[in-house]
């Protein structure tokens, strides 16, 4: 991957959190997960690294909702920090194993989503459910 600037990041959901698929309904503040509580900040991916996001964090869910956040205003604000998975080393923007996270105490809602889809596995995997939001152009880095 390439260190250019991204358009969106993501962050995966369970489908059992409470996320409405109407942007309009999304509250200011969602929950937030035990492992974005514990870490300290709110975990994010890349379009690039959304399907191993699923696949290995979310194997097991037939259905995730992902939240498409639009990156200037996040970069704006000072807000994301590119880090390893554990916080523990900062990297340039988009490097490989480098991840974008959310500093801003938990306010992930209706002014950072932009667009909400529920995403359910085909066949028993993410592939084809991957492929199709590419092709829609709603996945893009």
């Amino acid at each position: 991957m390439s260190n250019s600037k991204p358009n969106y990041v993501y962050k995966l959901v369970p489908s059992s959190s409470p996320v409405p698929l109407d942007i309009s309904k999304l509250p200011a503040r969602l929950p937030v997960s035990s492992l974005d509580q514990e870490s300290g900040f709110i975990h994010l991916s890349t379009s690039v690294q959304v399907p191993n996001t699923l696949k290995w964090f979310f194997a097991e869910d037939n259905s995730v909702f992902v939240l498409r956040l639009p990156y200037d205003s996040l970069e704006e604000e000072k807000i994301i920090r590119w880090e390893d998975p554990k916080a523990e080393v900062c990297g340039p923007r988009g490097g490989e194993g480098m991840f974008p996270h959310l500093y801003n105490g938990f306010k992930l809602g209706g002014d950072e989503v932009d667009s909400i889809k529920l995403l359910e596995q085909v066949d028993g995997t993410w592939d084809k459910t991957i492929e199709n939001v590419i092709e829609a152009g709603w996945l893009v880095y």
